[in-house]
Formats: C-alpha cells, sequence, structure tokens
C-alpha cells in the first residue's frame, strides 16, 4: 500500500546560505555570539540558511529596548494602540502568500496548510483592534457615603513569548497583538528551526508604524530561554512546546517572579460512536491525524472505535483514504503531506513505529514502506496502528508524526474514561448522531477544548485556547479574553471628594456604609 508521492526540487535559493538577524530596537542585528543554528528546506533536507543564537548581551538589548520603549507604549491611547494593529492586519494580509512560502520553506508544510495557519493568527489580530472595549473597567457610585469606587486595567511592562517550531507564524501572533494592544511591550524568542516569519511580522509591524523597541525578536536556544525566564525586566511569559519543557518553563518561571502561561503536550482522542456518520468521521479523522505531518498540538493521534463492527468499518475507510494521500514537497499545489521538520524529529517519529510493534500493536500502515519522493528530505508517511493498548507508549507519549493509533472499546463509558485518565487534556472530540451522548461527553470530558463532530476544535480568537491537565501550567488560556487578563492587571481605586465636612480621625477598618 502506497500514496502518491511527488518528488522534491532543490531551488536556485538554496544554492547561497542566507545569514540571519535579530531584530532589536526596531532595527535588524547581526548576531555577535559566534554561535549560529542550522535552518533546513525540510522538502531537499538541505541547509538554506543560517540563524544566530542570541548570547546574554544580546538577549539583554532586546530586553532594555523594550523596557525604554514600554512608558510612551503604555501611555498611548488604547485605540491609537489599536489602529497600528489594524494597520498591520492589513499588511499582514497583503503579504499572506509571503507568510506562506516562508513556513513552507522552513517546516515543510504544505503551502494550503501554512496560508490557513497564516489566516488562523490573522483573526487574533483582528480581535486585538478591538481592544479598547476589552479594556474597559467597572464603576461602582456612591458605594458609601460620597465614595465611588472604579477598576482599571492596566499593562504589566516587558513580557516574552518563547513558540515552537510546528506553528511559526500562529502561535507568535496568539501572544503578541493582545500583549502591544494591552499597552505591553514584548520580546519574541522563536524556534530556531523556523525562524523567518517572525522577522517577516518584525518589518511589518514597524511598517504599520509601531515604534521602535516595542518589538522585538531574538533568536537562540535554551541560553535565551533561560535568560528570558531569569531576567528582572521581564514580567510575563508564554510558552507553547512540550509538555516537559512546559513545566521547566512555568518552575524556573515563577521562581523568578513572572507571570506564566505555559502551554504543553498532548495526546487527543477522538471518539466515534456506532451511530456516527462514518464517511464524516474517517474524513475527519485522516485531515486531523495526518494534516501536517501531524506536527499539530491539536492533532487526533488516537482514534477510539466504540464497537468491533464500528472499528472494522473505519480501519477500512481510514485505509482507503491513506492510499489516496499524495507525499510532496509543501509548494506541490497537489500534496496533501509534506514532509516533518528535521532529520532528527523524523528519526525520532519512525522509533515509535518500531515501538509500536514491539508492544504488540499491529502496523497496518508502515510510512516508511512504499514509495516516498527521492532524496534527502524529511519524509514519512501516512502511519496507522491498530489494536493500541493504553499501556503502550504510542498510546501514551505525544509522537508529534503522522501516526495514528486505533483503540478499540465495547462502550462509551470506556471511551470516555480512557480520556479521562490520561495525563494530557488539551483537546478531544466525539463522532455521533446522539444529541444525548454529545451533551454528556462535552460536560463530563477532562479536556480543555471540545469538539462534537469537529475534529480540530481550536477555538476562534473571540474565546481562548487552552487545555486542562498536564497540558496547561498556569492559571490563563493563550488569546481572546484570557489572554486580555494575562496581559493586563487590575488596580481598583477608591475615592471620596472633600465635601466640607471633617470626621475627625477613625482607626478602625473603614466600612464605607
Amino acid at each position: 500500500m502506497a500514496s502518491t508521492v511527488v518528488a522534491p526540487e532543490t531551488t536556485a535559493a538554496e544554492t547561497t546560505l542566507r545569514e540571519m538577524t535579530h531584530w532589536i530596537n526596531g532595527q535588524k542585528v547581526s548576531g555577535k555570539s559566534g554561535r549560529f543554528g542550522d535552518v533546513f528546506n525540510p522538502a531537499t533536507g538541505k541547509v538554506q540558511a543560517k540563524v544566530p543564537l542570541a548570547n546574554s548581551e544580546e538577549l539583554n538589548a532586546a530586553v532594555a529596548a523594550a523596557k525604554a520603549a514600554f512608558p510612551a507604549w503604555s501611555a498611548q491611547p488604547p485605540l491609537r494602540r489599536a489602529r497600528v494593529m489594524f494597520r498591520f492586519r492589513e499588511l499582514f494580509e497583503q503579504n499572506m502568500d509571503k507568510f506562506a512560502e516562508i513556513i513552507t520553506s522552513e517546516h515543510g508544510k504544505v503551502f494550503s496548510d501554512a496560508k490557513g495557519e497564516a489566516t488562523r493568527g490573522l483573526e487574533v489580530v483582528e480581535f486585538a483592534t478591538g481592544i479598547p472595549h476589552l479594556l474597559k473597567g467597572e464603576y461602582s457610585e456612591k458605594v458609601g457615603s460620597d465614595v465611588d469606587s472604579w477598576s482599571m486595567r492596566q499593562p504589566l511592562g516587558v513580557v516574552a513569548g518563547i513558540t515552537p517550531f510546528n506553528f511559526p507564524a500562529m502561535v507568535p501572533m496568539w501572544m503578541f497583538p493582545v500583549a502591544l494592544a494591552c499597552g505591553n511591550t514584548f520580546v519574541l524568542k522563536p524556534s530556531e528551526r523556523d525562524p523567518g516569519a517572525s522577522m517577516l511580522i518584525a518589518e511589518l509591524l514597524k511598517e504599520a508604524g509601531l515604534p521602535d523597541g516595542v518589538f522585538n525578536v531574538v533568536h537562540g536556544d535554551k541560553e535565551s530561554v533561560d535568560g528570558l525566564l531569569e531576567h528582572a525586566d521581564v514580567k510575563a511569559i508564554s510558552f507553547v512546546g512540550s509538555t516537559p519543557i512546559a513545566e521547566y518553563v512555568y518552575a524556573k518561571g515563577t521562581s523568578h517572579g513572572k507571570r506564566v502561561q505555559a502551554l504543553g503536550g498532548a495526546k487527543n482522542h477522538m471518539i466515534v460512536m456506532p451511530d456516527a456518520d462514518l464517511d464524516q468521521a474517517a474524513d475527519a479523522l485522516v485531515g486531523a491525524a495526518y494534516g501536517s505531518a501531524g506536527e499539530r498540538c491539536m492533532a487526533i493521534s488516537i482514534a477510539v472505535a466504540v464497537g468491533h463492527e464500528t472499528a472494522d468499518t473505519l480501519r477500512t475507510k481510514v485505509m482507503e483514504r491513506i492510499e489516496k494521500l499524495v507525499i510532496a514537497p509543501g509548494m506541490d499545489k497537489t500534496s496533501d503531506l509534506g514532509p516533518l521538520v528535521t532529520k532528527i524529529h523524523l528519526d525520532r517519529v519512525s522509533g515509535y513505529l518500531d515501538t509500536g510493534k514491539s508492544e504488540g500493536a499491529e502496523l497496518v500502515v508502515d510510512g516508511r514502506k512504499g514509495a516516498l519522493p527521492q532524496g534527502e528530505g524529511f519524509f514519512l508517511g501516512a502511519t496507522l496502528f491498530d489494536h493500541v493498548k493504553p499501556e503502550m507508549r504510542i498510546y501514551k507519549e505525544e509522537i508529534f508524526g503522522p501516526v495514528l493509533g486505533l483503540v478499540r472499546t465495547s462502550n462509551f463509558k470506556t471511551a470516555l474514561e480512557l480520556i479521562n485518565e490520561h495525563e494530557f487534556g488539551n483537546g478531544t472530540s466525539i463522532f455521533t448522531r446522539d444529541g444525548d451522548t454529545a451533551r454528556e461527553f462535552a460536560s463530563t470530558v477532562q479536556a480543555g477544548m471540545v469538539g462534537i463532530n469537529v475534529p480540530i476544535p481550536v477555538p476562534m480568537a473571540f474565546h481562548s485556547f487552552g487545555g486542562w491537565k498536564r497540558s496547561l501550567f498556569g492559571d490563563h488560556a493563550i488569546y481572546g479574553p484570557e489572554g486580555v487578563r494575562f496581559y493586563t492587571r487590575i488596580k481598583t481605586v477608591t475615592a471620596r471628594w472633600p465635601t466640607g465636612i471633617r470626621a475627625g480621625v477613625d482607626t478602625t477598618m473603614p466600612t464605607l456604609g
């Protein structure tokens, strides 16, 4: 069994390596540390650029620029800050294809998927343009005799974002539009694997009228991450990545007195009930499991079929769809499935296929076999395991690749318990025609984002994104109303104006009655 493949082509642009820069105080700044990381074209396996890895001097310069820019930026009326976001939105939309090309060339996902990523990020920018309404406080007249009280939401100061490789445009845009619109200044540490999108974002923000220093980009590795977590002038950290690193970021950041939201890993289940439209469920499952080569924190990696007849039929329908998937470089318009991001990640994901077989799961479709694009690209085909058990590593661990496991259960209760007992609680979904089952699932499942006949329930920008259990560390989900709360702190003012009547000294607790 083999999917359709298209061979990659080496572009002329790859013959000369680009040396990337940081973005500090509104300018491109060449790296001075002498350390560089490789940026690959995953479709060819060739290095296409060198990205500088910052030292403490460069990181401190970015934070200092953000700190210096904060007083003037935070003093701007919220409407003026929102207008910058609105101009950025227009520029981003004009450059949508350029963003998608950068993402595809550095990450590997197909062009249409990269464009979809950029579109979902743009939705958060659109949300941020309405920030003046969301920053409104509350007012209470006459809480006591001649006494009024009101609340204000004010920015924190310098905040930072640490973002993953799988969404190099969208995830930063989950963070900085809300942070900037609320009056903060921002330091972004994007993934060093695909940093190009972040630099284009910086250039367009400046073109939109953002003052120098308000948004900065510093490339780096663990040294830069630790520098941000420890820096006294950084007031809050947003992070998206694997659970071990999310837990580390949360513990270290909070120990240094910072507000932290750290989004971690996932093992998202999709329950398929016997009454579901199995063609619809199979279409949704294949798209959710194998889109972006499975490199999504909201990918469905476990299908839980209720009933053996349901499982057998679903397995057949999924296999039929796998056969039709086109594996090709992301810029090929026929491509359904592009390469993984690096050779190291490809080897890691491939290793799980041997692990699953050794644990007793049935490897129905092996993505390493059959025709794959020739060359040194990091390709792996869609993979399907059946008879997966909860004690297996391929069930428990986040693989982050095009690997789907099929679990068979006899009833809905058992299927629900599987999800609720898993350490991750990011997203989940159910496919059914029964409203009672769907309602019970939505109200009792232990996950932060739930889909009913929707395979990837990523909330729109005016809601908030965040999982439960070990998929999120911190009290705030990301973007939407929760993002506004995360990037601001509340201040409550109680005021009495002199009336000409002195009551004298009173040392008791004021009751204002």
